[in-house]
């Protein structure tokens, strides 16, 4: 399986001309891999997100998922957003089922797939629990097994905890590496929290502001992925570069708006 972003521009118009949001994306994601895309706010990243989930469409070019153009959502790809978008009225099962039950599966089927992922994610003792009884890291694993449940082909993450404390973001950082070492599943995630890219992800693509483009690809290799690492040296060295990088565009492109105006 591999994902792959081609030549991808995105524009919207506005009263003051056409906007042009994304310019010139391209991604390559393999199998297995577990991918961030960071970037300041203005580079682009959920509405880069929004054209590889299927919910919007490219201006021009394409995103492609096993050689198969994109032209909406499908079940290849499971979404989780920042805000845990769980339904108040329905318990963590009835959650965990919801997606499969759109698709169509039998009770029967939905509730034995939706445990297997319940129990993957820790949460099989909660199942009968209503999403106002669990804490702001339970809910989102919720949210993680449901689109688990459905068996994409990539999990696509939209800063998913951006919206959580320090210490419930630092667990939920070791359980999605816990979660993505037993699955093996393709994470694509988005997020401005450069140490979180660095500590979750094989691969990052920095992206720059007004137009969001890919500014550099790099390649994460960590001594391991223990909180620990964090002090290492060369965690500290690709922080930096990366923060480096995002704090030059983002100058760029604050000093453009003040040319063109």
């Amino acid at each position: 399986m591999y994902l792959q972003v081609n030549s991808l521009y995105k524009n919207f118009e506005t009263k003051q001309g056409t906007l042009v949001v994304l310019k010139d994306i391209n991604m390559l994601i393999e199998q297995g891999e577990f991918i961030c895309a960071v970037g300041a706010s203005g580079s682009g990243k959920s509405t880069l997100l929004r054209q590889i989930a299927g919910l919007d469409k490219p201006t021009t070019g394409e995103v492609k998922i096993d050689n198969q153009i994109v032209k909406g959502p499908g079940p290849d790809r499971g979404m989780v957003f920042q805000h845990y978008t769980l339904y108040p009225w329905m318990n963590v099962q009835e959650n965990a089922e919801f997606g499969l039950k759109l698709q169509g599966l039998s009770k029967k089927a939905r509730r034995e797939k939706a445990s297997t992922y319940l129990d993957v994610v820790g949460l099989s003792k909660f199942a009968k629990a209503l999403p106002k009884e669990l804490s702001g890291g339970m809910k989102q694993r919720v949210a993680i097994a449901r689109a688990l449940a459905s068996e994409p082909k990539v999990l696509l993450m939209d800063e998913p905890f951006g919206s959580l404390d320090v210490h419930t973001k630092e667990a939920m950082h070791e359980f999605m590496l816990d979660l993505w070492q037993r699955t093996r599943i393709t994470v694509f995630m988005i997020t401005h929290d450069v140490e979180e890219a660095v500590f979750l992800s094989n691969r990052i693509y920095a992206l720059g502001a007004r137009p969001g483009t890919v500014r550099k690809e790099m390649v994460i290799q960590l001594p391991d992925r223990s909180h620990a690492v964090k002090r290492h040296a060369v965690f500290h060295d690709y922080r930096d570069e990366l923060m480096e990088l995002l704090r030059k565009h983002g100058q760029e492109a604050v000093e453009a708006v003040a040319v063109a105006v």
